[in-house]
């Protein structure tokens, strides 16, 4: 498909595909002469994850480009090409080491890992964004006075182990390790959303169960 194709199937404008282009986010097409190439469903599929990671995730251009660069390396095995892509994509802040609440979290944190004999991600405890953002999170429970530890958290982590199957699951029905990290990626970001939303929904319905609208 030319340019134009292009811009009216995904929804783009051929500006905003240009700069695109320019900034390394999609490959060049196919050049049929000096001012015109062709680009086909690849290109599509990738423009489509491009606008998803910075409409919809507010993704950084550079950060995008980034995410993009672990994707298309084929050098790396599925697990580290993956966590790679993951881990280049807008994290949580440094905890602060020195604060007694965060110190706290990562016992609990360990204690969880420990519970559940999650043995890759007790190894990855110092460079894994997860991980920090759970330590940040449990480090804010405790700070406001709500001990949330590694019993409670069990339960929930079961949870999204059962849905992490689920991803993997959906994710190897596509063909190339491309499209499954691709996959993962807008998981990432518009899965997320969904897991949230339809856990408050959750909520509201178990609460209206056990309470009534009294």
């Amino acid at each position: 498909m030319r340019l134009a194709e292009l811009s009216e199937r995904s929804g783009v404008s051929t500006a905003t595909i240009k700069y695109y282009l320019r900034e390394g986010l999609l490959a060049p097409g196919r050049q049929l002469n000096a001012t015109t190439a062709e680009y086909d469903e690849e290109h599509l599929r990738r423009l489509r994850l491009v606008r998803a990671m910075i409409q919809v995730g507010r993704v950084p251009v550079a950060t995008v480009r980034e995410v993009l660069g672990h994707v298309d390396d084929d050098s790396l095995g599925r697990t580290i090409r993956l966590g790679a892509s993951l881990w280049a994509l807008p994290q949580v802040p440094e905890p602060d080491e020195e604060d007694e609440h965060v110190q706290a979290a990562h016992q609990t944190v360990a204690a969880l890992l420990d519970r559940l004999g999650w043995e890759n991600a007790k190894q990855l405890t110092t460079v894994s964004p997860a991980y920090r953002s759970l330590v940040v999170a449990v480090a804010a429970f405790r700070r406001i006075g709500y001990g949330f530890g590694a019993e409670l958290l069990a339960p929930y982590a079961e949870l999204m182990h059962r849905t992490a199957v689920l991803d993997l699951d959906n994710m190897e029905m596509y063909p190339s390790d491309a499209e499954r990290v691709e996959f993962a990626i807008l998981g990432a970001i518009l899965n997320e959303p969904v897991l949230q939303a339809l856990h408050r929904l959750a909520q509201e319905e178990e609460s209206a169960r056990r309470y009534g609208f009294e």
